[in-house]
């Protein structure tokens, strides 16, 4: 069993960084590097076993398109990398996953919620292939690919595996039930995709509702699962506000319930904080951090 990080834009807020702009968390690899840095050192002192990166929405053309140049893009991109590691040093163990986020963070348009995109696997291959290759050739342990909405990036995504053979991966699905990913394709046929490949380490879900995963671990087969949902909470949009309040202790529990149904790989997404990964070390080992 291995305990996973949560929400770093989540925590990074609760630090003070303001993410209302479209590079979200990776904004800050431009203006406040350390803020990332100590993010993934609180998430390590909270019991997490792997930190990863604020690479998520920081692609080569989002940087690209804030004015940046594509050297500079690559730059900040590897630079996400180097700050886990450090703080993984710092910590003395642990794992490095470098964020692979889908295409539809770099629309900025929610799509990664939905998996409508204007790109064919073709297209996904070509978009995703830059930055692969710069985080296959980092300090990174391995690639998490997350919130993948749509079976066509998966395949895309499967494709670029191959091409780094000496890269380990997992890939984690957005689902919008206890059945399908974002865009209707069953989680069962999506994760059969990489149930024999050697280099997949687990396959999972994540950015997904809690109450969705105990049904979705079951549709996993051939990988070790993993699940890292939001906190339950629901985003209001007329309001612009977070409504409920997700508390830590039963989210250690649900975690619990989560690995005892076979989940191998537990941690949080979306409103999730150390305080969070804390009660599931709590729950999961019976060894609370301090």
């Amino acid at each position: 069993m291995v305990i996973l990080d949560g929400g770093l834009a989540t925590h990074v807020e609760a630090l003070g960084a303001d993410l209302r702009d479209e590079l979200w968390s990776a904004k800050l690899l431009v203006e406040d590097p350390a803020m990332i840095r100590q993010a993934h050192l609180d998430y390590f002192a909270a019991g997490a076993e792997v930190a990863t990166t604020a690479s998520y929405q920081a692609s080569i053309p989002a940087f690209v398109r804030r004015g940046l140049s594509p050297g500079e893009a690559e730059d900040l991109i590897l630079l996400s990398v180097h700050l886990a590691v450090e703080a993984r040093d710092a910590h003395g163990s642990g794992t490095v996953a470098a964020s692979v986020g889908p295409y539809g963070a770099y629309l900025a348009n929610g799509a990664e919620y939905t998996g409508d995109y204007d790109l064919d696997e073709d297209g996904l291959t070509d978009w995703h292939r830059e930055r692969w290759h710069l985080l296959a050739g980092s300090e990174a342990d391995l690639l998490a690919c997350e919130t993948i909405p749509s079976y066509t990036e998966a395949r895309a995504l499967k494709r670029l595996l191959a091409e780094t053979p000496e890269m380990r991966a997992w890939v984690s699905f957005s689902c919008r039930d206890g059945e399908h990913i974002n865009d209707g394709t069953p989680l069962k046929e999506a994760a059969a995709l990489f149930a024999g490949d050697p280099q997949m380490i687990a396959v999972g879900v994540n950015c997904t509702a809690p109450r969705h995963i105990p049904s979705l671990i079951g549709h996993i087969k051939g990988k070790p699962a993993m699940v890292y949902p939001n906190s339950g909470e629901l985003w209001d949009a007329a309001s612009r506000t977070w409504l409920g309040l997700a508390d830590p202790v039963e989210f250690g529990q649900a975690a619990a319930e989560w690995n005892a149904a076979g989940a191998a790989f537990v941690g949080g997404c979306c409103r999730t904080t150390p305080e969070h990964i804390r009660q599931i070390r709590a729950h999961l080992t019976g060894q609370p951090t301090g």
